[in-house]
């Protein structure tokens, strides 16, 4: 049977255990998932107060670059100002609530609202209203300006706070910088970019994404290249982890695979391991991977320096608070960003990113074209297709008479964690008011 050996020590990504916190062992209610009353508290205890991954800053690289998003009922505009730094603001006119950019990018050397061309600087600062004189109460260019929100910035990644009173970006990321600069998400590429709806509840989404004691049924295959038994959970204030072994197989196989899967092949093959050479064992392919990553960095146009060795194969499979769930490997990065959908606990947006490290010296390529569609309409690769048929079914129990919440286990201690963190914004720990 395969062993999994693991990293204690970390250049810099903590590898060590993180202490398990008492969360209790209550039903997590099923009201949370389907009531619309528990949507609104939801909006205005949480998502109105955390920070909100909303684009890449290398989708907005010159002055005049604007992007729009969604998060719930609101549209949030994103632009490179004049100053050559991010700005972010609601996407509504001040005269008469018409969204002022409708397409989801582009780039203008002002914002010009279509219905009577009140102009805005990339600031959002009102600059020009047609027949101005003609406004018997006068037109207050600060008081009508575009409502601004906070922004900053990490990872690559522009970030918005819709409190004006929010913590600072570093403090609601709190220990997530020290584990993840060392992968470079700002030098990575974008070479996917798609959004499709879903019909669940955007937490339904999160929970799929944080255990995995769901993979032996509904993802089988995945028994021949990760080990889903011998699985570090991390859970810190808000956020959480789990470290998953990959280039390797999963002992509820019962057996010593003798033949090297083709889930494991392809990966050898892309680092130039040749698995027909390949003379030992299945179970210790994963650590040789490693091996030969660190001896080979240089040829493969790659610096590993600032990973542990469990880092060159592993999944360090992180999630956000509350709704961005990263799988984190050495050489690239997939994100999915579950948003809320404006009106209907019972649906979401799921937003699906692969990035990827380009050798070093390689000129990333621009960001890939945003795609949107329907689901089923267009695949989303083996895996999220499994995962993405079953969870409308998971919504549509979770309505039913017959069902009280969920009732988890030790492995899907995660998703608990995600809760304690969302009741305790909904109770106001976190509250900020002035």
């Amino acid at each position: 049977m395969v062993a999994i050996t693991r990293v204690t020590e970390s250049v810099q990504t903590p590898a060590e255990k993180a202490n398990d916190p008492d969360m209790g062992s209550e039903i997590i209610p099923k009201e949370r998932y389907i009531s619309k009353d528990f949507m609104d508290k939801e909006w205005d205890k949480m998502w109105t107060k955390i920070w909100l991954v909303m684009c890449r800053e290398d989708q907005i690289p010159e002055i005049g670059d604007y992007i729009t998003t969604e998060i719930g009922k609101e549209s949030l505009l994103i632009t490179r100002g004049d100053d050559g730094e991010v700005h972010a603001m609601y996407n509504v006119c001040q005269h008469r609530g018409n969204q002022v950019k409708f397409d989801k990018m582009g780039s203008a050397k002002t914002l010009r609202c279509a219905y009577h061309m009140w102009e805005y600087d990339l600031s959002g600062k009102l600059i020009t209203v047609p027949d101005e004189e003609d406004f018997e109460q006068g037109c207050d260019k600060d008081k009508l300006s575009l409502r601004t929100v906070k922004a900053d910035t990490w990872g690559g990644f522009v970030w918005v706070s819709l409190d004006p009173n929010s913590v600072p970006l570093t403090d609601f990321l709190g220990m997530v910088p020290q584990h993840l600069d060392p992968y470079r998400f700002e030098d990575m590429a974008m070479v996917m970019n798609q959004t499709v709806e879903w019909d669940c509840n955007w937490k339904t989404s999160v929970d799929a994404f944080n255990e995995v004691y769901h993979v032996q049924s509904i993802h089988p295959e995945l028994a021949y290249s990760i080990d889903d038994v011998d699985v570090q959970i991390d859970l810190y204030e808000l956020h959480n982890r789990y470290l998953v072994p990959f280039q390797t197989y999963s002992p509820r196989l019962g057996v010593e695979l003798e033949e090297v899967p083709e889930a494991i092949a392809m990966p050898m093959q892309a680092m130039g391991m040749n698995p027909e050479d390949y003379k030992g064992k299945v179970a210790d392919i994963r650590v040789d991977m490693q091996k030969f990553k660190r001896k080979n960095e240089k040829s493969l146009g790659r610096d590993y320096s600032m990973f542990n060795d469990d880092q060159l194969t592993d999944d360090y499979h992180y999630n956000i608070f509350p709704n961005l769930t990263l799988n984190v490997h050495s050489d690239n990065m997939m994100l999915f960003i579950q948003r809320p959908h404006p009106t209907d606990p019972n649906k979401m947006l799921f937003d699906m990113q692969m990035f990827v490290q380009l050798p070093d010296g390689t000129d990333n390529p621009p960001p890939a074209d945003h795609e949107q569609f329907k689901h089923g309409e267009r695949s989303l690769g083996l895996v999220l297709d499994q995962d993405s048929v079953n969870l409308p079914h998971v919504q549509i129990g979770l309505n039913s008479d017959a069902y009280d919440g969920y009732h988890i286990s030790g492995q899907e201690r995660r998703i608990r964690h995600m809760h304690v963190g969302l009741m305790d914004y909904i109770n106001g720990k976190y509250a900020t008011d002035a």
